[in-house]
């Protein structure tokens, strides 16, 4: 898809507006399940990364080959929310510098905005986040739609879909920044323009997924190509 009238930014927020502590405590939950060192960083993106928790939980559980993955499922998910609340109160969530330099530069565009995220977590994590001038990265957003209880997870494009509407645009006039195949697959759907966020050498996941621009660091996104209305490579 090419399109060439973007005037709304919808993110993810872990992986691309924050690191989390989501994939350590995913990792730490599986004590006693398997072994932990075995859920690597790819097998995070690959299968839990942009999914409904329970669905992540379940996805990982088989790829592990943990017997009887359905009947432990409520549990690990459980000790995973856990294990991240207590992460999140010590403080273990930072932004990276460049998203926080690219949301202000499309916010001084005059672009609306939206963070959606399938984690029930994600705001909390955002309020945490202070800008220079002391106010909240959240406030820099017209849309919430993270937590949200959905029809259906990522792939499907349902949350980004009400992200749209509550923005007051078409899909068409959307992109999504998001660092999950997942993701890029659901923004895909929903008919917006899809910019993976590459930050761990996996961008060909990522470009599989069919995103229309991926770049290792947001500061690589060219926001001339943005005041243009269309994603592209910074020079």
């Amino acid at each position: 898809m090419t399109n060439t009238n973007l005037t709304a930014a919808i993110f993810d927020v872990d992986g691309v507006l924050l690191a989390s502590p989501h994939e350590r405590a995913w990792r730490d939950a599986l004590s006693g399940l398997a072994d932990p060192a075995r859920f690597t960083t790819a097998m995070y993106q690959a299968e839990v990364a942009g999914k409904p928790r329970m669905s992540g939980a379940l996805a990982a559980l088989e790829a592990l080959g943990v017997a009887d993955a359905a009947r432990q499922v409520d549990s690990y998910a459980a000790r995973k929310q856990a294990r991240l609340e207590a992460l999140i109160a010590d403080g273990h969530v930072a932004a990276f510098p460049d998203a926080l330099r690219f949301v202000a530069a499309v916010s001084a565009l005059g672009w609306p905005m939206a963070v959606a995220s399938s984690s029930k977590n994600a705001t909390a994590m955002l309020r945490q986040i202070r800008l220079a001038d002391g106010r909240e990265l959240l406030g820099l957003f017209q849309v919430n739609v993270c937590g949200r209880t959905l029809r259906r997870g990522k792939p499907d494009p349902e949350i980004f879909q009400i992200a749209a509407k509550e923005l007051h645009k078409m899909p068409g006039e959307c992109f999504v920044a998001e660092d999950a195949p997942a993701g890029i697959e659901a923004a895909c759907a929903g008919g917006m323009a899809a910019l993976g966020v590459a930050r761990l050498n996996d961008a060909a996941g990522l470009w599989a997924a069919h995103a229309d621009l991926v770049v290792a660091s947001l500061d690589d996104a060219s926001l001339a190509a943005l005041a243009d209305g269309r994603l592209g490579t910074a020079p």
